[in-house]
């Protein structure tokens, strides 16, 4: 009899913290459910607001990146090339990046003008192309020749970095291996196997902007031959070895 009432004792103490495991297991679980509760009615912190900036293609220059280049059109201040370099390197959008690429050109030979997009969602625009071919073309025998991008692209950095309002003028683009050699024959100065022929070459100038500044950026580029006549008022650049003369 004795042992049985000890096994009812020692069953009786089992269940009794069976029981209490139990309760301590559900209030955990409560706790768990509760605490979820509360953080499922939080509200999440509000995201700061996204600006964006959409470039405007009626304005030659795109919109003006956080570092301004350290030369302006008026007035010019004897502007140093090494400091236009440092400019040049200092963090802002990639040409290949932009969204377009806008270039306005004045054939002072022909009186032909244009003012359009060439490149746009990542590649150059065929028709554009076309049309500045034959604005650059060869006025003393109206021969055409595709002319390099890359030589387009110069112009719009060079306008980019000067915020030059006006359009280039173009004093030489394109020129046919016969006015290139009637040149060089009749002219000091003018290579034999130009790149001009290319389409790899122009002359320009900009009204109310020195030449000066126009090679120091040209020069800070490091993009190719850069030629300075100030006699003739122009600066030659193209897309050859980086030289200058």
């Amino acid at each position: 009899m004795q042992n049985e009432d000890q096994l009812i004792v020692s069953k009786r103490r089992f269940l009794k913290q069976m029981g209490y495991g139990a309760l301590l297991a559900l209030s955990g679980s409560q706790s768990a459910l509760a605490a979820a509760r509360h953080m499922s009615s939080t509200p999440h912190p509000k995201k700061a607001p996204i600006h964006t900036h959409t470039a405007s293609k009626s304005h030659l220059s795109p919109p003006k990146a956080r570092v301004r280049s350290v030369l302006h059109t008026h007035p010019i201040h004897h502007p140093n090339p090494h400091a236009i370099r440092s400019s040049l390197s200092e963090p802002h959008t990639p040409l290949a990046y932009l969204s377009h690429k806008t270039i306005a050109l004045h054939n002072i030979n022909t009186g032909d003008k244009l003012h359009l997009t060439y490149f746009e969602r990542g590649r150059y625009i065929d028709e554009a192309l076309q049309e500045i071919s034959y604005l650059f073309r060869d006025y003393h025998n109206g021969a055409v020749h595709p002319i390099d991008p890359l030589l387009l692209d110069q112009l719009y950095e060079i306008n980019r970095h000067l915020d030059i309002n006006k359009p280039f003028h173009v004093i030489s683009g394109y020129r046919s291996p016969l006015t290139n050699a009637l040149m060089h024959e009749q002219r000091a100065g003018v290579a034999k196997h130009s790149l001009h022929m290319e389409g790899r070459a122009i002359d320009i100038r900009v009204e109310g902007t020195q030449l000066s500044a126009i090679r120091n950026v040209a020069l800070a580029m490091q993009r190719g031959g850069v030629g300075y006549y100030p006699s003739g008022n122009f600066v030659h650049i193209d897309t050859g070895d980086v030289r200058t003369w």
